[in-house]
């Protein structure tokens, strides 16, 4: 099998042609759904609600430890690689409650819709992401994905790209470039989104060519659709992320600034690291296919999505990054039943090539990304990711072939 979900195209490998935009029929929604056991789309709101307990408990036993334990002032070279180690610690359990109310967003965490949205917005809140609009967001993210146009986060850039970086990954080469893309991705690439939809949608809902910055926190941004039906949401969700904001400065004058700062946001960054690396892999590889308007179709999108190990973390994050292909074709399924479905999913797609696995750990996949993944040749048709140095090597051959022709 390689490195990836199916012999003729291997998720990792260099050919581009993938059996989803090459088939010319695929299996409808249904097909695919009757595969998986129906017990798999049940949701109990006791399981769901005994993870965000599960998840609590770790993050309130490292919070006791930092605490009590850790100094604020006069910080040893230990006591720096302690809080080090509680930052990374912390965050990866943070990211436990952030897939719990990623869950809540997609009506996967109870039927009683009160006590799912009032969970989904807490957690949401406490990590400072805007539930109700970035839960409009990324329901088109999964109602659109990989349609060139109309797709949300990780939507491959153009051409614009390649004129833009091509001269800096000339002079830095390309191992430096590929820190810089990991960088860019892992530590500005959430607030960016959240801010000016960076990796976002080229248009509107409505239709219409984007004009104006797409943010998630005003109920006038074009990122939510004209008709205002989503106003009263986006507004409670911006209200809530202002509120933790306020909380921790409160909290800051009572306990001292720095130690709310010590023990909160190093941590955060480290939740958004694993959600952006998540989102990234998933939906991003060089035999990945991106879909144009007149290609596109929602099997198609949603079949273009990486299943990939995370090892202990995938118990950690409720399997997001192992079982997602599930998710993204039903993201209704509860995350305590994504392995089983996944199962089922894998023996009835791997034999037509329509399931994608890499097997690699994530650190070797995220560097192979920033390496290989960097733009698109247009927003139509069937597009494959291009490297700034595929494109260097063939401007290169280009004139060589020129100079050849001239003598």
């Amino acid at each position: 099998m390689g490195r990836g979900g199916n012999a003729n195209n291997p998720v990792g490998s260099s050919i581009q042609s993938h059996p989803v935009a090459n088939l010319t029929e695929l299996p409808t929604k249904k097909q695919i759904k009757d595969a998986i056991p129906a017990h798999c789309f049940h949701r109990s709101t006791p399981i769901s609600l005994a993870l965000v307990v599960r998840d609590g408990l770790i993050i309130s036993g490292l919070a006791y430890a930092a605490w009590n334990f850790l100094p604020t002032e006069n910080i040893s070279l230990p006591m720096w690689a302690a809080w080090t180690a509680y930052w990374f610690l912390q965050g990866t359990a943070f990211t436990g409650w952030w897939v719990l109310a990623h869950e809540c967003g997609h009506g996967a965490f109870s039927d009683n819709k009160v006590i799912q949205d009032t969970v989904g917005f807490i957690l949401h809140s406490f990590l400072l992401v805007p539930y109700f609009s970035w839960q409009y967001s990324h329901a088109k993210h999964h109602a659109k994905t990989n349609h060139l146009l109309d797709g949300e986060t990780h939507v491959p850039p153009s051409t614009k790209y390649r004129r833009q970086f091509e001269k800096l990954h000339h002079a830095v080469g390309e191992d430096a470039f590929a820190a810089w893309e990991l960088l860019a991705h892992l530590l500005f690439g959430w607030p960016m989104y959240l801010a000016v939809n960076a990796t976002g949608a080229r248009r509107t809902p409505d239709g219409d060519r984007i004009t104006s910055v797409h943010d998630h926190f005003r109920p006038s941004s074009k990122l939510f659709p004209s008709n205002g039906a989503w106003n009263t949401r986006v507004m409670a969700s911006t209200l809530g992320v202002l509120g933790v904001i306020a909380g921790l400065f409160h909290a800051g004058s009572i306990y001292g600034g720095t130690k709310i700062f010590m023990m909160y946001f190093p941590a955060y960054l480290w939740t958004n690291f694993w959600l952006v690396l998540y989102t990234w892999l998933q939906h991003t590889d060089e035999t990945i296919p991106h879909f144009g308007e007149d290609e596109w179709t929602w099997v198609r999108g949603a079949l273009c999505t990486i299943d990939r190990p995370y090892g202990v973390f995938d118990w950690m994050h409720h399997h997001i990054g192992s079982t997602h292909v599930a998710h993204h074709l039903f993201s209704n399924i509860p995350c305590y039943h994504a392995q089983e479905a996944t199962k089922a999913l894998k023996a009835y797609l791997e034999p037509m090539g329509l399931y994608n696995y890499d097997p690699r750990n994530f650190v070797s996949a995220a560097w192979h990304v920033a390496h290989t993944c960097h733009y698109v040749e247009g927003i139509e048709g069937v597009q494959y990711y291009m490297s700034l140095t595929k494109a260097a090597a063939a401007k290169k051959a280009a004139k060589s072939a020129a100079a050849k022709k001239v003598e």
